[in-house]
This record gives C-alpha cells, sequence and structure tokens, in this order.
C-alpha cells in the first residue's frame, strides 16, 4: 500500500512540476521559477524514496540480520539536502534578480496555477504524513512534510503574486524568493537532523515512554526490577534489549517463561514487529529485598520498603534498583 501511494505521489509532483514550469514560462517570475526547481527535488526525492521504501520491506537474511529498515533514514537524509539544496540555488537566483531584474507578465495565470499547485500539494502532503505516522514509516513522513513545505512556500507565493497584480511592487519577487528559501533550508534540515538522530540510534524518548507505560500497566509482583533498557529503530521495525530481576532461587524453566511473558507485554508497544532482547539477572539480598513486592516470598531478608516507579529516568540507568 505504502508503495502504491508513493508511485501516485511521484506522478502527481511529475504533473506539478510541469505545470510550475509552465507558470514560470508564461510570468517570467523568479519566485515561481524557484518554486519549480523544488519541484524538482520533489520529483528526485520522490524516486529515491520509492526505492528506499522498496529496500526497507525485504526481508531480513545472513548479511542483514536486523533487516533492511535503517535505510529510511538515509532516504529521509537525502531528501532533506536536496531541500536545503533547492534553497540555496533560490537564494543565487534571487541575488542574480537584484541586479538584472526579470520583466514579469501574465501575473494572472501565475496566481491560477500556482493556486492549483498549492491545492494539491497541501492534500498530498498532510496525507502522506498521517499514512507515514500511522505505519511508522519515516520515509512516508519525510516525503510528506517536504510536500507539505512545498506547499507552505506556495501559498507564500501566491500571496505575493497576487500583491504583485494588484499592486505592481515587483520588487516583492526577490522578497518572496529570499523567504521561501529560508523556509526551504529549515524544512530540509530538520529532516537532516531526524535523519542523523535515527542513523546514530539517539534514544528515542517517546517510543522508549509508551514501553515503561505498558510496563507499569502489566507490571507483576515477581517483576522486581527491570533497567538499562535500550531500543533501536530500524524503519518501522524496533528492536528492544534489557535487564529484568527476578528472584534468584528460581529455576531455568520458571525464568524463562517469565522472560517470555514480559517480551510479549513489550510487543505490544506497536502493530509492527518489536523484537525483545532480555537479559535475567538474579535479585541480590537484602539490598533486593527492599523494593521487591513478592508478599510470600521464602528468602525475605528485609522488610517491603517502597515500590520504585519504572520511569524514564531510572528504567535506562544501566544499573539495578534499589533503595
Amino acid at each position: 500500500m505504502k508503495i502504491r501511494l508513493l508511485y501516485f505521489t511521484l506522478l502527481v509532483s511529475t504533473l506539478l512540476m510541469g505545470i510550475k514550469f509552465l507558470g514560470y514560462w508564461l510570468t517570467h517570475s523568479d519566485a515561481i521559477l524557484t518554486d519549480a526547481s523544488e519541484s524538482i527535488v520533489n520529483v528526485v526525492a520522490g524516486a529515491f524514496a520509492l526505492f528506499s521504501l522498496y529496500l526497507a520491506h525485504k526481508p531480513k537474511d545472513e548479511n542483514h540480520p536486523y533487516g533492511h529498515g535503517k535505510i529510511e533514514f538515509l532516504s529521509a537524509g537525502v531528501e532533506g539536502l536536496l531541500i536545503c539544496l533547492a534553497g540555496f540555488i533560490m537564494i543565487g537566483k534571487a541575488t542574480y534578480s537584484i541586479f538584472s531584474p526579470p520583466a514579469l507578465q501574465k501575473i494572472d495565470l501565475g496566481v491560477w496555477l500556482t493556486a492549483f499547485s498549492t491545492l494539491v500539494n497541501w492534500v498530498m502532503g498532510e496525507y502522506l504524513i498521517q499514512q507515514g505516522k500511522r505505519h511508522s514509516s519515516l520515509t512516508l513522513q519525510a516525503d510528506g512534510k517536504h510536500i507539505r513545505s512545498d506547499a507552505h512556500s506556495s501559498l507564500g507565493l501566491l500571496i505575493g503574486l497576487a500583491m504583485m497584480y494588484f499592486t505592481h511592487w515587483y520588487w516583492l519577487d526577490v522578497v518572496l524568493t529570499l523567504l521561501f528559501a529560508g523556509l526551504i533550508i529549515y524544512t530540509g534540515y530538520g529532516l537532516i537532523r531526524e535523519a542523523v538522530s535515527g542513523v546514530l540510534d539517539e534514544a528515542n524518548e517517546a517510543i522508549i515512554g509508551k514501553i515503561i507505560d505498558i510496563l507499569n500497566q502489566n507490571r507483576q509482583d515477581e517483576w522486581i526490577d527491570v533497567h538499562n533498557l535500550r531500543v533501536i529503530q530500524y524503519g518501522r521495525d524496533l528492536h528492544v534489549d534489557c535487564h529484568a530481576t527476578f528472584p534468584y532461587y528460581w529455576d531455568l524453566h520458571r525464568v524463562h517463561d517469565e522472560v517470555r511473558t514480559l517480551e510479549q507485554v513489550m510487543e505490544k508497544v506497536q502493530a509492527y514487529p518489536v523484537e525483545v532482547f532480555i537479559h535475567a539477572d538474579p535479585c541480590l539480598p537484602p539490598a533486593s529485598c527492599a523494593v521487591c513486592q513478592q508478599q510470600k516470598c521464602p528468602v525475605r531478608q528485609q522488610p517491603i520498603a517502597l515500590r520504585l516507579d519504572w520511569t524514564l529516568e531510572n528504567v535506562r540507568l544501566n544499573q539495578k534498583h534499589n533503595t
């Protein structure tokens, strides 16, 4: 479904690019040209996003034991770089036009063509972002943000063209171009920042927070402690590992069953694949006794002192919880 959606997006972006270049040919407006130039980036980035999404959905193999999902971060980063490149090209063209202003014409046609492309891009961008969130796809979200930023700049361009048409303040063409360039570069930087965070496995506190909430909701008295919780994202798939503390006197079968139960709880964090690895630790009396919630522990050496809440601050620490 996601690949078909990107095919359709690529087709529409190509048609809109043609409409924008037609608008430039009719009006000779640099602002429209820069908007059309960004559409070239839309098409190139859309094609790369389509390839990366295809690759991300390939199954795991011997050479890629964690799958191919990381390609989505690369796709988002490349798209961000292309967006920034388009912004800097716009600045260069606007600077040139200050010294050699073009002769503008047929601004009214430019208004109508820009209005049409703005509406289509806005609807398409919002839909891609929503589908990207629904399917946990950074590629769809990045492509949607790119197209939506194109709609934002086109909306500003539309307002500027209307002002030029009614006031004949043609110097606004350069001002609008510079403003749109700044907006586009800012959007591109945001995508690059998000992609680099994913490649470097920066902690995603939102996902970790969801896992902690699920653990607290399903917490069992025998789960004495959970710590050193880490999450790595591979496209839509998640790899979660942590340490869990259980009573030291349990046999291996009991520990295995409890670890599997804990894994199944964590797998509920999203509808897409979640791979969980848990390292089982034995409790260490008497320090562990103070936070162990078992009412009938046969080897308890201290009374229960408190019930520790599992939070974003303490679950990520690589140390057992105690008082």
